[in-house]
């Protein structure tokens, strides 16, 4: 008769119960015994928490915490095929919206009995590559990704080993690759038509590196898109390219006040460019936006607090790490999940930008 899993489990836990100086640690069973249920709820809540009563979870719970019950993983792993851990492989944490969606991410998915497993790449794709590797190697389920621009030997990869993975920060229903995110082309369009609309006509951006980063470059594109719909353009000369940090907004706007036609209208990449902006127009004495009109992307928290206030295009960025949680999940268990979500963008107008000024 073929065993059921969380008798496999059970067994196995049991099985492995002591170490080497022949201590006995607390298996399935034991958490069973003390929370007076079947080692069947004990499984359905280990693989996933809400699949159990909410008075019989506190009990499980309980049970787990007096007894240190710890699973172990390579018995785990080997008796269900599975390590119930998620991977999520990002560029940096120094970015607070960024660090939103990883935090949604891992709140989801330990409701859901997965734990989430981080990796970074620092925008250097062959890293990236290399992560994916450590985290398939480490067992993971299924990968979080960012934006749809990777090492070609990372898709093979995925496809070769079977792992489920979705693109975030992105969405394109045309691509081949799930995703889930925003269009950072229209949203950034929709951003330049708002500054268009108040009169300004010589434009600048300040990007983060458009050549490891589709949601830069998609940026770019947007900004470009809007101008030439009005007859205008964006040069290379007033479009600086760089990291995402408070002294690159400094520096890419006391490069673009140098020069021949300075702006009046300067959109950034994200909100710490955009501080980093408003730090810099204040240096030089620029009044914010009577002289020049400064706007990000994000939302930051700081944004609506700093004097004037920065217009900037609020990201969802926890609703997508939930819903990137979810599609892997929902995957992994065999339902049908969308190829592509759209979330919503919204822009969001404060003080730092203005009419265009006379003259």
């Amino acid at each position: 008769m073929k065993t059921p899993r969380h008798d496999k489990e059970a067994s196995s836990t049991q099985a492995r119960g002591s170490s080497e100086d022949g201590h006995r640690f607390p298996g399935v069973r034991d958490v069973a015994l003390s929370a007076g249920v079947s080692t069947a709820t004990v499984s359905r809540f280990l693989n996933e928490p809400t699949s159990v009563r909410p008075d019989i979870r506190l009990r499980v719970e309980s049970a787990v915490r007096e007894l240190g019950y710890i699973r172990h993983g390579a018995a785990r792993a080997l008796s269900m095929r599975r390590s119930h851990a998620i991977g999520a492989i990002i560029p940096t944490v120094d970015n607070a919206t960024r660090a939103g969606k990883v935090a949604a991410l891992q709140k989801r998915c330990r409701e859901r009995g997965y734990n989430v497993l981080l990796a970074l790449f620092e925008y250097d794709l062959e890293l990236e590559l290399a992560q994916c590797r450590n985290l398939i190697e480490a067992g993971v389920d299924g990968l979080m990704l960012e934006g749809e621009l990777h090492h070609p030997a990372l898709y093979q990869l995925m496809e070769k080993r079977g792992i489920p993975f979705v693109n975030t920060a992105i969405y394109d229903p045309r691509s081949p690759h799930p995703n889930i995110g925003f269009d950072n082309q229209a949203a950034a369009a929709r951003l330049t038509e708002h500054l268009l609309d108040l009169g300004h006509r010589i434009f600048a951006m300040i990007s983060g590196p458009s050549q490891v980063s589709d949601r830069a470059s998609g940026r770019i594109k947007g900004v470009r898109q809007a101008l030439a719909a009005r007859g205008l353009d964006l040069p290379p000369d007033r479009t600086i390219e760089g990291s995402y940090r408070v002294q690159q907004g400094r520096q890419g706007l006391r490069t673009l006040m140098s020069g021949k036609a300075r702006p009046t209208a300067v959109v950034c990449g994200n909100d710490v460019l955009a501080f980093g902006a408003l730090l810099e127009a204040q240096a030089l004495g620029l009044r914010v936006p009577r002289d020049l009109s400064i706007a990000g992307f994000d939302d930051l928290d700081w944004a609506s607090q700093l004097p004037p206030g920065l217009t900037t295009m609020a990201l969802p960025a926890r609703e997508v790490g939930q819903l990137a949680a979810d599609y892997l999940v929902d995957r992994l268990a065999g339902q049908a999940v969308p190829h592509a979500t759209e979330v919503e963008v919204r822009l969001i107008l404060r003080g730092s930008t203005g009419p265009a000024p006379e003259g």
